[in-house]
């Protein structure tokens, strides 16, 4: 006999919350799937979403959205993707998926990591967006990641 599955918790608009209160949101291109992931982001972590979104939406008007794998991604036109970021227990884990060739090189990283860095923001933490767009900026002219 199977034991019955376990039931996920769900936020208030009644959007299920992976591990670690990450958001269940659907496959989707375009910015409107990513504001949904935000919006669904729970406590604090919303308002880094919402900072992170903001930050890259003003410097890159044109840059591509959208959801994959239950995280928000965003990349050049034409290029594949540069960053993204997804919702753990008590951070926001911010993925540069070339993070390698970045200067200087996102602290977050593994011998597994391949070209992946990152960078864990915390609920006291403040976002340094002179280093981000910096190191968006460097993104930006790397060839992005095509899955």
């Amino acid at each position: 006999m199977r034991k019955p599955a376990k039931k996920l918790p769900v936020n208030a608009d009644g959007v299920v919350l992976l591990s670690g209160g990450n958001p269940q949101i659907a496959k989707g291109d375009g910015d409107a799937p990513v504001q949904a992931y935000i919006a669904a982001m729970p406590e604090w972590k919303k308002r880094v979403g919402i900072e992170l979104d903001a930050l890259i939406s003003t410097a890159y008007p044109d840059i591509e959205k959208a959801v994959r794998w239950n995280s928000p991604f965003y990349g050049m036109p034409g290029k594949g993707w540069m960053f993204t970021y997804h919702v753990l227990t008590r951070y926001v884990r911010v993925t540069f998926l070339q993070g390698i060739h970045l200067d200087p090189l996102p602290p977050g990283g593994t011998p597994r990591s391949g070209e992946g860095r990152w960078i864990d923001i915390h609920e006291t933490d403040e976002i340094d967006h002179a280093q981000f767009l910096s190191w968006l900026a460097q993104a930006s002219k790397l060839p992005g990641w095509k899955p």
